[in-house]
């Protein structure tokens, strides 16, 4: 199976590299050219011009960009994936985007007879780099098949939601959750230390009960040593956020606390905190 890769970033690199290392013969574009020179110099891969180069002969392209504009960009574009993509073939969109884009793609893809996956994922960078990633999909569940076994090249758990667009909308549930966790734990933290307390003892022994969390196991030190000059950015979460807080207007879910955490965030982003990991809400404590 031939497969191709639009978007080598922080997520997308280390994901076209398993896909590579697993044999797939990969094509790769990358807006930046020395970034897809780069992966070519790595992996067993050919670099390729633009998106509909890329995705010329591929059975299966994989996007991972910013935004929606960005998807739009590489896929409805002149350049773009669907310029170039055949009959039969399937993309596959991991990019964080809104439920919106996703059906947008897969109305342009139906008619080029291409399949259409909205595919975001959790995990991370390291996540990524270990082919560790889970993987919350929406679309046809014979198209969610038949890609499965691909992107368990990168992924530990992969789960096909719903129809299209559901798999965005898992991924602003994930968002939602990490966003009230760690204001809560950034929240539980600077109390300890208010009080006084041995913070190592506190969180051996709550991490061991219902308070145990991901945010909790991986964070809580990093947070109280003061130290958030990596993981996922604040900027990459307000975006996520935005996303979030858009959809809940159109469904009207009521995100009170999701908004608070973001107003928040713009707090941490002003102090200069747009790149700090977003454990870094403690920062305003």
């Amino acid at each position: 199976m031939r497969v191709a890769f639009v978007g080598l970033g922080v997520m997308g690199y280390p994901m076209a590299g398993h896909l590579a290392r697993c044999g797939y013969e990969t094509a790769v574009y990358n807006r930046t050219r020395a970034k897809a020179e780069a992966w070519c110099a790595e992996h067993r891969g050919v670099r390729r011009d633009s998106p509909a180069e890329a995705a010329h002969g591929a059975d299966v392209v994989f996007t991972c960009v910013g935004n929606d504009d960005d998807v739009r960009s590489v896929v409805l574009g002149e350049e773009g994936v669907l310029a170039g993509i055949a009959p039969g073939a399937v993309i596959v969109d991991h990019t964080t985007a809104s439920a919106v884009v996703a059906r947008e793609i897969d109305a342009a893809a139906r008619e080029k007879g291409a399949g259409f996956l909205d595919a975001p994922v959790s995990g991370g960078q390291a996540g990524a780099e270990k082919g560790e990633l889970t993987i919350m999909a929406g679309g046809e569940e014979p198209v969610f098949e038949r890609i499965l076994p691909v992107m368990r090249s990168y992924a530990r758990n992969c789960t096909l939601i719903g129809p299209v667009g559901s798999g965005q909308l898992a991924k602003m549930v994930n968002q939602i959750c990490i966003a009230g966790i760690l204001q809560g734990l950034s929240e539980a933290l600077h109390f300890a230390q208010r009080a006084g307390l041995d913070i190592e003892k506190v969180i051996g022994a709550i991490s061991k009960g219902a308070a145990q969390s991901w945010q909790m196991e991986n964070r809580w030190r990093t947070m109280v040593n003061d130290e958030f000059d990596f993981g996922f950015a604040v900027e990459w979460m307000r975006k996520d956020l935005a996303i979030a807080l858009d959809e809940a207007r159109r469904n009207g879910a009521k995100l009170e606390m999701t908004a608070l955490v973001d107003r928040y965030y713009a707090e941490v982003e002003a102090m200069g905190g747009s790149r700090w990991d977003t454990s870094s809400l403690i920062k305003r404590l």
